[in-house]
């Protein structure tokens, strides 16, 4: 399977990414695009920015362990992982999960696996910065983690 991971700063054009995905898509019959964006949230103060850390090498290493994961469970051709990093407003994307598969089936429950497993598997630190210069440290959520725990059945 051919699998592409990306940890960046820059922004994306899904339009190239998904082009460029199906050259290596072989015979799929399946595209499945997630694109994640910075939510604004509802609080007091407006967020001015999420700011993403990881550690280079690390985080690329286990993002494609989990795509690996992911090709195991499902008859996947590609994939396509980048996830940004630094500092990004709302409405920014933030990730992009591109999945080729032979069938819809394995491509949307690839997709929504990785997804499950960046959110609470992947080593990234967010921190939310707000208009008023505060700011606080994104805590692992209860919800993110029931979810991936459904792959474990």
């Amino acid at each position: 399977m051919y699998c592409d991971i990306t940890v960046q700063t820059a922004t994306f054009d899904l339009g190239a990414e998904e082009l460029a995905l199906r050259a290596h898509a072989g015979d799929a019959g399946a595209l499945v695009a997630f694109q994640g964006m910075v939510r604004a949230h509802d609080e007091a103060v407006p967020l001015a920015a999420l700011f993403l850390e990881h550690y280079p090498g690390v985080t690329e290493a286990e993002i494609r362990r989990i795509a690996e994961q992911a090709a195991a469970r499902w008859p996947l051709s590609a994939c396509r992982v980048i996830h940004r990093v630094g500092a990004l407003a709302p409405g920014e994307p933030i990730v992009l999960v591109l999945i080729a598969a032979g069938h819809r089936a394995g491509a949307f429950a690839a997709a929504e696996y990785l997804m499950d497993y960046l959110k609470t598997q992947a080593p990234f630190w967010k921190r939310e910065d707000f208009v008023d210069g505060s700011s606080r440290w994104v805590e692992a959520k209860a919800s993110d983690d029931a979810a991936c725990g459904r792959w474990h059945d």
